[in-house]
């Protein structure tokens, strides 16, 4: 989930000694932890409440598997072996960052009239 490694976890904590002090920064940590601890009791309660509303068609539901990236891994990728070509292009596609071509606009001569479209409006 994160990406920090023993070098930033040093650094931290020598900061933390550094700006707090050695006699609160035990007692930050502690209230970190705990409220660490009810953060993740809280999202447990609150997917338990979101199931018991669901009802019992929906036990099975993993709410991670409604993450985009997730979701197309899973039914897509890994879902239908016969897709071949398709998902190994996908998978390329996922793993690699978000890029748009550059949007080609069209120039106006003097006095024309931008496309209007009545239906849209």
């Amino acid at each position: 989930m994160f990406d920090i490694g023993l070098e930033k976890l040093i650094t931290l904590g020598a900061l933390g000694v550094i700006i707090f002090g050695p006699d609160k920064l035990p007692k930050l940590a502690a209230d970190a932890a705990r409220m660490l601890h009810q953060l993740r009791r809280f999202t447990q309660a609150a997917t338990q409440d979101l199931k018991a509303e669901l009802g019992p068609e929906f036990t099975e539901l993993h709410l991670d598997d409604l993450h985009p990236r997730t979701f197309i891994r899973k039914n897509l990728l890994e879902g239908e072996a016969g897709l071949g070509e398709l998902t190994s292009d996908l998978r390329v596609r996922l793993d690699a960052p978000l890029s748009f071509p550059p949007r080609q606009l069209a120039r106006l001569h003097p006095g024309e009239r931008p496309p209007y479209d009545t239906e849209a409006t």
